[in-house]
């Protein structure tokens, strides 16, 4: 568990997900955001004739979703009510109560949990919002990683 000291209560918050899991899954999901629209689905053209433009189109056969999708369902249920309480609480949805935020999404929890995160066209903004209304950030985590 992550321990850490809320800036704006004082007091001792815990996160079942370690801070590295959460800033990882915001830069898969920014990945995944930042795909273009589908051009030209089937165009036959060579991939190094055309710049291996395709890379960066949204197409359904993507594997950017697929691990976004399999790291989210592959962490345990702790983790996941973790990760929908820091989307609800960086939407504004709830106050700045981790406790309660995290209270609703452990009884909102289900098996759909990935698809729901990832059917959020925001879901690393969202993240990096809860993050910092716990004062937290991925700015060391990014430095490291980019």
């Amino acid at each position: 568990m992550t321990r850490f000291s809320r800036q704006t209560a004082g007091d001792d918050t815990e996160l079942s997900i370690p801070l590295e899991k959460v800033c990882f899954i915001i830069m898969k999901a920014r990945e995944f955001d930042a795909k273009d629209v589908e051009t030209e689905p089937a165009s036959g053209s060579n991939p190094a004739d055309d710049h291996e433009i395709g890379v960066l189109e949204d197409r359904p056969d993507d594997p950017s979703l697929d691990e976004l999708n399999s790291l989210i369902s592959d962490l345990s249920v702790d983790e996941q009510i973790d990760l929908v309480a820091l989307v609800w609480l960086g939407r504004d949805e709830y106050p700045d109560d981790w406790e309660s935020v995290r209270a609703a999404a452990a009884d909102a929890h289900n098996e759909h949990t990935a698809d729901y995160l990832t059917g959020n066209p925001l879901l690393a903004d969202h993240l990096s919002d809860g993050l910092s209304i716990l004062g937290l950030s991925c700015a060391d985590y990014e430095l490291k990683h980019l």
